[in-house]
């Protein structure tokens, strides 16, 4: 791989920025609620931080 080609990078849950909606979907059900740690298997402290900038985003109007 050269140096100039970069790695398609996954963001963890608490680096995806409330800004962007259709990456936070896949945390949410389609009727908005917040899905529990045993269907996104993320640890306690990582659904927290998703579920801080899940609200934060419905606050300002950018999730539905």
């Amino acid at each position: 791989m050269s140096s100039t080609e970069q790695k398609q990078q996954t963001l963890k849950p608490e680096e995806i920025p409330f800004t962007s909606p259709q990456l936070m979907s896949r945390y949410i059900t389609d009727t908005g609620k917040i899905l529990p740690r045993k269907y996104t298997g993320m640890s306690a402290k990582q659904q927290r931080n998703v579920t801080k900038k899940i609200k934060r985003a419905r606050t300002l109007l950018t999730m539905q």
